[in-house]
Parts: structure tokens; sequence; C-alpha cells
């Protein structure tokens, strides 16, 4: 008889094994919330970006007709700010005609993702020469030009490299009949609703 309720006991375990059970299915909110916030937030981060300059950080060239830009204190400023976390990698130097020019990898910390990334620049300075003189002879180049070409050309290339990142950043100051961003509302709106 103390075999009886084993076997009962037994009989109850399999069939409650067998027995279906009753799973919640994810809806399509819960499976896509994640990339619903990760598109919220980086929707929100190209608002930022793409917000123009302030009018009082614009700057116009002083050899170029008509072109403004951003100072290199500006976009640094904005990359420690809105990055936290970047650095400035040098790929390529060289000579080219009567000037220098520098390639740049700005590396940088997407504040969505968590990510490194990059972008890429390149700057280019001609060589200081004697007034007057033709740039073609070398004969005719400044002391000292190519200690104060190289760091412009970097200046350059790492501003053209900032130039990816949005308005912000100088990108479209020298542009003409550009399309405005505008931001994608109903995806922002979507993520703040996650939130709640």
């Amino acid at each position: 008889m103390s075999e009886t309720p084993n076997i009962k006991k037994l009989q109850e375990e399999v069939n409650a094994l067998q027995k279906p059970k009753t799973l919640k299915l994810p809806t399509i909110s819960d499976l896509f919330s994640e990339q619903i916030q990760l598109a919220g937030k980086s929707e929100a981060l190209n608002n930022i970006l793409n917000t123009p300059p302030p009018d009082k950080w614009i700057k116009k060239h002083p050899f170029i007709k008509d072109y403004l830009y951003v100072p290199i204190d500006k976009v640094e400023y904005l990359l420690r700010r809105i990055f936290k976390k970047y650095s400035i990698e040098i790929t390529g130097q060289g000579t080219a005609f009567n000037g220098v020019w520098v390639t740049v990898r700005v590396h940088y910390h997407n504040p969505v993702t968590g990510d490194m990334q990059f972008h890429d620049g390149i700057g280019a300075c001609q060589l200081q020469t004697a007034k007057g003189t033709s740039p073609a002879d070398l004969a005719n180049i400044n002391n000292g030009a190519l200690s104060m070409a190289f760091p412009i050309a970097k200046t350059v290339a790492i501003k053209d490299a900032c130039d990816h990142f949005g308005n912000i950043f100088g990108c479209n100051l020298n542009r003409k009949d550009t399309l405005p961003f505008t931001p994608d509302t109903e995806l922002i709106d979507r993520y703040e609703k996650t939130l709640n």
C-alpha cells in the first residue's frame, strides 16, 4: 500500500508537466520599447546637434570672402559639453604645392548608445612666403611657416570632421538652399511615453 501514493504522486507530476502553461506574450510595445527609447534618444540628440550656433559664435573669415565659421574654441567646447569624452587622432599629414595638409579622426563617446564612434576630417594651409614673391619658389618661404601651417591645417581638419555632427558645429553656415532639420516629434513623443 505504501507504493500506491508514490505512483499517484508521480502521475500528478507527469500530468502537471504535460499541462500547457499559460504564457504571457509580450506586446509590440514591449518588444520595441528598447528600440523606441534608443531611437527617441537619438532623435533628441539630433535635435540638439542641428540647432544653429549662437550668432555671437559665428565669425567671418579674414581672408576668404563671405566665408563664415565657428572658431575652434567653440567646437572644442561643444565636444566636451555634448559628448563628454573625445580624442583627436592625426591620421595623416603632408605637403601639396605650396602648402600642407592634415587629416584627423575625431573619436567621440555617443551619449545615446554608449559606443565610441568617429568622424574624419581634412584641412590644409598654404605656407607663408615673403611679400610679393611667388609661392611656387620654395626659397621665398618665411621662417616658421611650417610651424604655423601645420597647426592651422590640423584645426581646419578638426572643424571639418565636426561639421558632420550638425548645424551647431557650423556645418551649414556656407551652404545655400539647405533643408532645415525638423525632428520627428512623433518618435520623441513615443519615447517620452516609455518613460512614464
